[in-house]
C-alpha cells in the first residue's frame, strides 16, 4: 500500500498523500496539521496520520488564510513536479485572490516611498505621536 496506484481498496496515509500533493512543505507539517485534528475526510474529523486517503475521498482543511476543500483523484506513488502533483486532486473550492484595497484609499500608513530613506527624528515623532493618539481613542 506504500505509494501503491489506486485499485479498488489501495489508499495512502492522508499525511502522506498531503505531502505527494504538494500542499505541505514537509512531510512533518503533514503530520502536525492532520495530528492536531485540523484535516476533514469526507466530513469527519481526522485526528490519525495513518488515516487511509483513497480516491473519491474529499479533504478538508486549512492551509494559510485559506479553507481547501479537495477531491482526491489518484494515489501518487512519489513526490514529484507540481505538474505532477497537480493530477492528483480536483480543487473543489480554490482559494480567492487576496482582497483588493477600496478605490478611495491611499497607501497604508507607515509606509514610505521608496527611495525616500530612513524618517527623519521629526517624522518618527510625529508617527509616534499619531500612534499614541490612536492608542488614546481604542483605550490601549
Amino acid at each position: 500500500m506504500n505509494g501503491a496506484p489506486a485499485d479498488g481498496g489501495a489508499g495512502l496515509r492522508a499525511d502522506k498523500w498531503l505531502w505527494h500533493a504538494r500542499f505541505f512543505k514537509s512531510r512533518s507539517l503533514a503530520q502536525t496539521m492532520v495530528g492536531g485534528g485540523r484535516l476533514r475526510l469526507n466530513s469527519q474529523p481526522v485526528t490519525k496520520t495513518h488515516q487511509q486517503v483513497r480516491p473519491g475521498d474529499v479533504l478538508t482543511f486549512p492551509q494559510g488564510p485559506y479553507v481547501r476543500v479537495i477531491q482526491v483523484l489518484a494515489i501518487g506513488t512519489r513526490r514529484g513536479p507540481a505538474t505532477e502533483a497537480r493530477t492528483l486532486y480536483n480543487d473543489l473550492a480554490p482559494p480567492e485572490t487576496a482582497p483588493t484595497a477600496p478605490p478611495g484609499s491611499d497607501a497604508a500608513p507607515g509606509l514610505r516611498d521608496r527611495g525616500a530613506g530612513r524618517p527623519t527624528k521629526k517624522e518618527r515623532r510625529l508617527t509616534d505621536r499619531l500612534r499614541d493618539s490612536d492608542s488614546d481613542l481604542f483605550g490601549d
